[in-house]
């Protein structure tokens, strides 16, 4: 693993006078899994949509690959390949899932469109099996599995995730952290997970962040942050 692919510094996010991030500095090296914990509202969301630049940083950098993107539009900053799979998977419902697919590939172009849909094949064969079905009609699972397809489908160099596990079985949501966990091993792929599910995540990651009201309180390994006292009681015994 090399140096930051991502990196976050001193990033405070507002909206109107509510102060929703306060000075976060965090970062994702390349090749890494890295994932952001916290309790509902702590500003997890925020701090994924201030990467992509809706809303704004009021304050701090976010560089990626040593590139300032912190006023950059936000379809300038997906052609950097960075893709987001957002929270409460925002396919196009209307649209069948292949033409969702072909929308994820439409950033990188589509020279590679046939062998990458087969790719999403492989992971995902639910969505070989509904592939002429309008994402709306999908179960959950199916369209976090979409949202995740479709995300992949442009090639990302960093893929950014927003609570996958939201609502899910657990039977599916151990697919999926199989499929990111798969993606890092055999790609490389660096991914940013954003996750109320502290135990998956922490399972997963190579490293954590711990969110407390818009503010980093925590850092350490997957494994310090299980077995940490104070992260155990907070995020793992079904405490808040």
């Amino acid at each position: 693993m090399s140096g930051p692919m991502l990196s976050i510094e001193g990033v405070e996010t507002r909206y109107g006078k509510i102060v929703a991030l306060r000075g976060v500095d965090m970062q994702v090296n390349e090749g890494e899994i890295v994932t952001l914990i916290g309790a509902n509202g702590a500003g997890k969301s925020t701090l994924m949509m201030t990467i992509c630049g809706n809303p704004r940083a009021s304050e701090g950098r976010i560089l990626f690959e040593g590139r300032d993107i912190t006023r950059m539009p936000t379809h300038d900053i997906m052609k950097l390949r960075i893709a987001q799979s957002p929270e409460g998977r925002r396919i196009f419902p209307r649209m069948t899932v292949y033409e969702n697919l072909q929308m994820g590939a439409a950033l990188g172009g589509y020279a590679h469109f046939d062998a990458d849909l087969e790719r999403m094949f492989e992971m995902f064969p639910r969505l070989k099996e509904r592939l002429h079905q309008r994402g709306g009609t999908l179960s959950g699972g199916e369209q976090q599995m979409l949202a995740i397809a479709r995300a992949l489908m442009s090639r990302p160099r960093l893929l950014l995730l927003d609570e996958p596990s939201l609502g899910l079985a657990p039977l599916v949501v151990r697919q999926i952290f199989d499929v990111i966990r798969d993606l890092n091993a055999t790609e490389g792929l660096t991914v940013f997970l954003v996750e109320q599910n502290a135990y998956h995540a922490l399972k997963l990651a190579h490293r954590g962040y711990v969110l407390v009201n818009g503010a980093i309180t925590l850092s350490g390994s997957g494994r310090e942050l299980l077995e940490n006292p104070d992260v155990k009681s907070a995020y793992l015994e079904g405490g808040a």
